[in-house]
């Protein structure tokens, strides 16, 4: 997965300052590499909302057109949302966003589990993939494993991870991506593992979609899981769910409820139709990077990034002591840094006076921070590149890095 692939989109590099005029807030000098806390939008994502809003602002059930114009934008928002997990329309969920998703969906699992089943996380895991498991153990008198990291590169440990799936292993929950230091799994081995003692896996990849295509039926995925304002969208959460999962779940719902499709199941009350309208529309700008295809899309988008990535890393001052993967390969353009002497925050607020957004903290990766021994330091500095990003502002970050 992390590998470049070739195809007749690769001689049609990514044209960036055409990118960068369809984004309203990336007029200005500000460059905006708090990527992996949010991204920016297009312009037809803000029109899509807006239109949503006057056009079709109703209720879902309704015999009058409005409600009929609503309906379709749900039903649209399943086609697309599929397209981009790689996913079945029937299986999507929508919420309030990926972490009340993943609580609602897990306690719909545990409901299924008996005392003494094990569930497998990860310490490469965002918290919103962690929490939700230990909560519901808790409930149901459950096991919870840790499967570890490597600390030197930062990256999940899949043998060690395999060596902790036994007979009582129902659940591994794990991310595609480190949204702290950008290190990149593999699900298919994972999935694999997984069913082969009938387990489910269960992917967090809201920190992976906005640089790789993905691919939840062909790695075998059980639910993959994320949120769309991380590639490009509005603030949503979106879950894959393989249908016949989605459908044999226990959902909690008011009987009034529509049971179909499966994945509605999981959707309590009136949706962000907005949000979904916004999701169709960032969906067809990435396929507009592609000319119409979201495989071409990524293609050109992941070679961009790994320029990029390689520009920050061979100017990147001795003095940045870096966490993670030192190279381009088996990465997001996610780096996660300190400088001595300097405390994380003090380092974003400098980095910020000079129009470079960056992040600080633990990130709510929990688990990579202790692992890092950073939980009690203020953890980390976080820059994060997306294909809007431009190598001026790369060489802008490297320099005020070097003039610290």
């Amino acid at each position: 997965m992390a590998s470049s692939t070739t195809s007749k989109s690769s001689a049609q590099p990514l044209d960036v300052a055409a990118v960068r005029a369809r984004f309203p807030a990336l007029a200005g000098d500000v460059a905006y590499l708090d990527g992996p806390g949010g991204s920016q939008v297009p312009e037809q994502v803000l029109h899509a909302i807006d239109h949503c809003l006057r056009e079709s602002n109703a209720n879902l059930g309704g015999g009058f057109a409005t409600s009929a114009a609503a309906a379709e934008v749900m039903e649209r928002g399943r086609v697309a949302a599929a397209d981009f997990t790689g996913g079945d329309p029937e299986g999507i969920a929508f919420g309030a966003n990926m972490t009340t998703l993943n609580f609602l969906l897990a306690h719909a699992v545990a409901r299924t589990l008996e005392p003494g089943d094990e569930i497998v996380v990860t310490q490469l895991d965002h918290d919103a993939n962690v929490s939700p498991w230990l909560l519901v153990a808790a409930d149901h008198r459950l096991v919870v494993r840790h499967a570890p990291i490597r600390a030197a590169d930062v990256t999940l440990d899949h043998d060690a991870l395999e060596e902790l799936i036994g007979e009582r292993t129902r659940v591994i929950a794990f991310t595609l991506a480190s949204n702290a230091v950008g290190s990149i799994t593999d699900p298919a081995r994972i999935a694999a593992a997984a069913h082969r003692v009938g387990a489910l896996a269960w992917a967090d990849a809201v920190h992976l979609a906005p640089h790789r295509r993905l691919r939840a039926r062909e790695w075998g995925l059980d639910v993959l899981l994320c949120s769309p304002y991380k590639f490009f969208g509005p603030h949503l959460g979106v879950a894959a769910i393989r249908p016949d999962l989605a459908e044999s779940l226990p959902a909690d719902r008011v009987r009034p409820a529509k049971q179909t499709p499966p994945g509605h199941r999981f959707e309590t009350g009136t949706q962000s139709h907005e949000a979904v309208a916004g999701t169709v529309a960032a969906v067809d700008y990435l396929r507009s990077l592609g000319d119409g295809s979201l495989d071409f899309a990524f293609e050109r988008i992941q070679a961009h990034e790994d320029q990029l990535a390689r520009r920050f890393l061979a100017g990147l001052p001795e003095a940045v002591e870096l966490y993670g993967v030192r190279g381009v390969d088996g990465r997001t353009p996610t780096f996660c840094f300190n400088l001595p002497g300097r405390s994380p925050r003090s380092v974003a607020e400098r980095l910020g006076e000079g129009g470079l957004y960056v992040w600080d903290g633990d990130y709510y990766a929990l688990e990579p921070m202790h692992a890092l021994a950073l939980s009690d330091s203020g953890g980390a500095v976080r820059a994060g590149f997306l294909h809007y990003t431009t190598e001026d502002e790369v060489d802008r970050l490297l320099d005020a890095l070097t003039a610290r």
